[in-house]
């Protein structure tokens, strides 16, 4: 379709904000970016500053359209899990954005698990009982607000995910909404009614007066405000969560695909056509949304993967990814040495949020570069554990692994998660994804595009990584891999 409208595409994430311009052709013709905050004001706890956040997105957007483009529309993926809780009003945050890898709900997520109600939540929605969901982070931002939860049920808060943050504001305050990828993952929304579960609402004690209104990811949510270089009156035209965007920016559209996003976590994700409860440790979840229906996918969230590299470049006096990388390569082997970042529990497919981070294996002779290898190393373990499960638990063969994120630009990675899950990785050219795959999904609701078939032909080419370790090497390594997480779980006598 030949046209001089672009997409804008805001990519709202854990460590960073994007912005991006998409054309008809797919092409992404300008970008910015800004950095973002995380502070962790106890250990396990993880939370931003909401306008820091949002200060991110309008100089993003800003630096981006500094030579006003012709807009069709507004694309947000976005961080998921993490929460924001503001005056509906004022459009004050009334505390800290609560992010995914934060454990401040644990004790009241146990005592849901001690009431024996895991199977009635993993039923209605698809997820296990954990911390890094956002309904227990949204109990605790209620409870530390004075008359909190009265004035949530009285209309006067509004509780959100990061996609409803920002387009309350892109809005100037007219719309509280969420799509249904973001709503799938916060154990409040029933996966097959596709809406709000009153019943989980009461159980974890959340007035619906204060939650967005559900939509699909595909749709026009409203319009913008006039917001410095950014005018009034553009469509909103899709909000959806990060990795289900970057399903969607791999053209990931069938049974047997699956890709993993790379970042400061990781996940995993296949889509499967209808929704099933996973025995082993996966997630069911909304894959995207568009018109009546939804595509369903099982996933695996992994808490630190790159975040395992930032903080051993930190703990090594401020290395660089790059740095830690060059050292890593500079050995052939960790030479036993195995890191579990269990900094904050594990997540998929073991959910222990008592398991704390390890280095095991050491020997006299171990250095930096083997405790280099074994963290970049972590990565692609972590990834297994779910490539594994998900392969038993999808009904379809899954015979290539598409790969994207900062992490996924690194050769030495990318050619050990193939040796190491013995199938190729298909990493994506682009380091946009999750962007362009909220770009499409916008530019398909306001007729930038009219099919799958269309953002098929779009999708960048991968670079291929084949697999190159012996059967025999391979269970090996994985092993003593199995080992060295049994030994991060030990306080809870795994």
């Amino acid at each position: 379709m030949t046209t001089n409208r672009q997409i804008l595409a805001i990519d709202q994430g854990t460590t960073n904000t994007k912005a991006l311009l998409v054309n008809a052709a797919g092409t992404v013709t300008a970008r910015a970016a800004r950095p973002l905050a995380v502070h962790y004001p106890q250990p396990a706890w993880v939370e931003q500053d909401p306008l820091a956040l949002w200060q991110s997105v309008r100089e993003s957007i800003d630096e981006c359209l500094q030579h006003q483009p012709e807009l069709a529309a507004i694309a947000i993926s976005n961080q998921r899990e993490s929460v924001v809780l503001w005056e509906r009003a004022s459009g004050r945050p009334l505390g800290p954005c609560v992010v995914w890898q934060c454990q401040r709900g644990a004790a009241f997520c146990k005592a849901l698990e001690a009431q024996g109600l895991e199977p009635k939540v993993r039923a209605r929605t698809g997820l296990t009982i954990d911390p890094m969901f956002s309904g227990s982070k949204m109990r605790w931002l209620l409870d530390n607000t004075e008359n909190g939860p009265s004035r949530a049920a009285n209309g006067e808060l509004c509780l959100g995910t990061v996609d409803s943050w920002v387009l309350f504001n892109l809005t100037g305050g007219k719309v509280h909404a969420c799509d249904m990828t973001n709503a799938s993952r916060t154990q409040l929304f029933d996966l097959r009614n596709l809406a709000w579960d009153p019943e989980l609402l009461e159980l974890f004690g959340i007035p619906a007066a204060a939650l967005p209104q559900v939509k699909p990811s595909g749709t026009v949510y409203g319009e913008t405000v006039s917001l410095g270089n950014l005018p009034a009156g553009i469509p909103i035209a899709s909000l959806i969560g990060d990795s289900h965007a970057a399903l969607f920016g791999h053209a990931g559209f069938q049974p047997g695909a699956i890709k993993a996003t790379y970042g400061t976590g990781s996940s995993l994700m296949t889509p499967i056509p209808k929704p099933v409860i996973s025995s082993q440790g996966l997630s069911t979840t909304v894959a995207w949304a568009q018109g009546t229906g939804a595509t369903y996918a099982l996933e695996g969230n992994i808490y630190a993967t790159g975040a395992a590299v930032q903080w051993l470049g930190h703990l090594l006096g401020g290395l660089s990814a790059e740095a830690i990388t060059a050292l890593a390569a500079s050995v052939d082997s960790t030479d036993g040495v195995y890191l579990v970042p269990a900094f904050v529990g594990l997540g998929a497919p073991h959910w222990d949020e008592d398991a704390r981070g390890l280095i095991t294996g050491l020997t006299r002779g171990s250095g930096p570069a083997e405790v280099a290898r074994a963290t970049i190393e972590s990565i692609a373990y972590q990834i297994r554990d779910v490539f594994d499960v998900m392969q038993a638990e999808s009904g379809t063969p899954l015979q290539v692994l598409l790969a994207d994120g900062g992490p996924s630009q690194n050769d030495l990675l990318m050619q050990f998660q193939a040796d190491i899950i013995g199938c190729p990785v298909l990493r994506s050219s682009s380091a946009d994804v999750s962007a362009l795959g909220a770009a499409y999904l916008a530019g398909l609701a306001v007729g930038l595009w009219r099919s799958l078939v269309e953002i098929e032909q779009l999708v960048l080419p991968h670079d291929r990584f084949e697999p190159e370790l012996g059967a025999g090497k391979r269970d090996a390594l994985y092993d003593g891999w199995q080992r060295a997480i049994a030994r991060a779980r030990y306080n809870r006598g795994v």
